[in-house]
């Protein structure tokens, strides 16, 4: 055969053996046998090492091909990918349902498309003018690890895009997975070779992901479904979500077989009911189903709270449970100073790893459960969620049981614990001095709002800690003493060291109102912070005031001004602002002269998109100080929307309910007394 008809009969084999893929991977509908795709597979490859220079990267061949890495590169995600909400109940997909129809202001039911919820790991693909180029795990959901080379070895990726029509540029999310079937036969031949065998197929889809070198992915049964997309440019996608996953499917995209629009929450409740009968039966692992609002337009109305979005949710099927023996409890304390019980537990082996550790939550859940030392208790492991008790068994409960108390002081300071009425959590009111609480609490210290230290960042308040240079906020005013030390740090050197210590002298001039907001009273923040100042006029004036006398200020109830004095009353955190003052941190007395007129109260402002004249943090504080509000979210009570330069959704919403809407010079108006 000549060259040409040679790469002729490369191109055909290939695009015979792309075809056969497709019907295989995607299609579960096999035209020809093994042996027959088999023949097929060695003929391009003896075509393929007689011209060398005709293998190109999306060739079947080419599935392994990569040398083994030292280490896995980092991909930032042009999309990020984001978390889901979950649901546990019926009663959660109601409400989440609910919620969504009465941001989109319809009483008509939703279209959402419900799919399995796989337990494996999420992974995105990159293809350039149909070509697979690379492949990230999810990661922290901004930056993954480039596993490229890995997911090349997965038979159902397609290496070209099938059809016709795809964008030059292509994202698509999928999860990787491994089926029962061939969790068992790795298994099975692992143990026949003396090799250390999985726990669970989850478990070796993610070890066999991240393998250093693709040889070992590609003798690994991994699997692929994919469920959205990403970033795209240069051609046009459906506008609906299961229009969107029939299209990849055409593309040779596997999806799920089991993808299903329905109308309303009753129909995704029918669907997890079904899935939650068919799921022994699938041949892989899912732990629930998630539903996704059908069209695009309306998810974008809807948005994100946080990391999730609003317009999907994943709907949890009932959790693995087993028994065990409560030999005691242990209470840890949150960032925030919250106590949480921790149930020590006699090991047992639940949804396919030991649990020694669960959480009781709360005073309250234990009251719930009547939970006792000694008892015997059904646990249960959702997935990745903590452990948790759901159960005493109370006909094995021994003679000696014993009930748990909550502490009276902290276990890591000693400062008094308290549990105000009506809530669930007891906290430890040693926020300045108590170590569990450190970290947060300096970062917000230091934070630009706060007493606005530039550079001492959250790196650096880390590190300053491990070196025992930090106990508490007053011990910054004493990190001159160190100077010579932090020079010695890698990357820190006598200018980094001055620049530093220059900033920290500079916060010493700061005002009560940011004084206050520094020291991180809860539900305290920088609102309530300048009205205590305006109203009290003094730092000891606030120290000294009882409940009553807190309650005589504006927007400042019961329960905050429980917390301000408890606060107060700790004598820990009395030490600490002694220390703070000593070291010289000052401001203007008499901070009531700030209670001047106030044009903007009890008008509410939204802002969205950017500014140019200033940021939005800097909009919101100029609107506060003249008596304005600022909110997250527009409903009819909101005042105005500031529309800056590329607005979001809030201003189409505003539009929608008839809100005024501002531009930047409109704002700076107002502002200035001329509007």
């Amino acid at each position: 055969m000549t060259a040409n008809s040679d790469a002729r009969r490369i191109e055909e084999l290939r695009e015979a053996i792309r075809h056969h893929n497709y019907r295989y991977y995607v299609l579960d509908d096999p035209s020809i046998t093994d042996a027959e795709y088999d023949r097929l597979m060695q003929e391009l490859l003896r075509l393929e090492a007689q011209h060398p220079e005709l293998v190109t990267p999306d060739s079947p061949t080419q599935r392994v091909g990569a040398a083994p890495s030292s280490q896995f590169g980092q991909v930032k995600h042009a999309v990020p990918m984001l978390s889901l909400s979950n649901a546990f109940s019926e009663q959660d997909v109601r409400d989440f349902d609910r919620r969504a129809r009465e941001r989109l202001d319809t009483a008509q039911p939703i279209e959402y498309t419900c799919e399995p919820k796989l337990d494996g790991l999420a992974v995105s693909l990159r293809y350039e003018n149909g070509v697979f180029v690379q492949a990230a795990t999810r990661g922290d959901g901004t930056t993954g690890e480039d596993v490229t080379a890995n997911v090349r070895t997965i038979q159902s990726v397609p290496l070209r895009l099938a059809g016709e029509g795809w964008p030059r540029l292509l994202e698509v999310r999928g999860e990787v997975f491994m089926s029962h079937a061939g969790f068992a036969r790795m298994n099975r031949e692992a143990a026949e070779r003396g090799e250390k065998t999985f726990v669970n197929p989850r478990n070796a889809a993610a070890g066999s992901l991240r393998q250093l070198d693709p040889a070992v992915s590609a003798s690994r049964p991994l699997e692929i479904f994919f469920y959205g997309t990403g970033a795209h440019e240069g051609g046009r996608l459906p506008d609906r979500h299961g229009e969107l996953l029939r299209q990849l499917r055409e593309w040779g995209l596997r999806t799920n077989p089991e993808i299903r629009t329905v109308t309303g929450v009753e129909g995704c409740l029918e669907y997890h009911r079904e899935m939650q009968q068919k799921r022994a039966s699938l041949g892989y692992d899912i732990d629930g189903v998630v539903y996704k609002v059908d069209r695009y337009d309306l998810q974008r109305e809807l948005g994100f709270v946080s990391r999730a979005p609003r317009w999907a949710v994943a709907h949890k099927f009932p959790a693995q449970e087993e028994s065990t023996v409560l030999k005691g409890v242990d209470f840890q304390v949150g960032r925030t100073g919250a106590l949480t019980p921790v149930a020590r537990l006699e090991p047992v082996f639940v949804g396919g790893v030991t649990v020694s550790n669960a959480t009781l939550h709360n005073m309250d859940e234990i009251e719930r459960l009547g939970v006792k030392i000694g008892d015997t208790v059904i646990v249960r492991r959702a997935g990745d969620v903590i452990p948790e008790i759901v159960q005493v068994v109370e006909a094995k409960r021994p003679e000696d049981a014993r009930d748990i108390v909550l502490p009276a002081t902290c276990p890591v300071c000693g400062s008094d614990v308290v549990r105000e009425e009506g809530e669930a959590a007891a906290r430890c009111t040693g926020g300045l001095y108590c170590g569990a609480q450190r970290k947060e609490s300096l970062k917000h210290f230091a934070s630009r709002r706060a007493m606005d230290i530039e550079g001492l960042g959250d790196r650096l308040i880390e590190l300053f800690i491990e070196k025992g240079y930090l106990r508490n906020a007053a011990d910054i005013y004493r990190l001159h003493e160190h100077a010579a030390e932090l020079q010695a740090f890698e990357g820190f050197g006598e200018k980094s060291v001055a620049k530093l210590l220059k900033a920290i002298d500079a916060s010493r001039h700061t005002t009560l109102a940011r004084f206050l907001y520094a020291l991180g009273i809860r539900d305290v923040g920088e609102a309530t912070a300048q009205t205590l100042a305006r109203h009290f006029g003094s730092l000891r004036a606030i120290m000294d005031a009882d409940e009553p006398a807190l309650q005589e200020v504006p927007d400042v109830g019961p329960k905050v001004a429980a917390r301000i004095a408890d606060f107060f009353r700790e004598e820990h955190n009395r030490e600490v602002i002694d220390r703070l003052l000593a070291a010289g941190i000052e401001w203007e007395e008499g901070e009531r002269a700030e209670a001047g007129p106030k044009p903007l109260e009890g008008r509410t402002f939204v802002l969205t998109g950017s500014l140019e004249s200033m940021t939005r943090d800097e909009a919101k504080d100029r609107i506060t100080a003249l008596g304005g509000k600022v909110a997250g979210s527009v409903s009819k009570k909101t005042s105005y929307v500031v529309a800056g330069a590329d607005p979001g959704s809030k201003l189409a919403r505003a539009e929608e309910l008839g809100v005024p809407v501002l531009d930047e010079q409109a704002l700076l108006k107002l502002l200035e007394g001329r509007g």
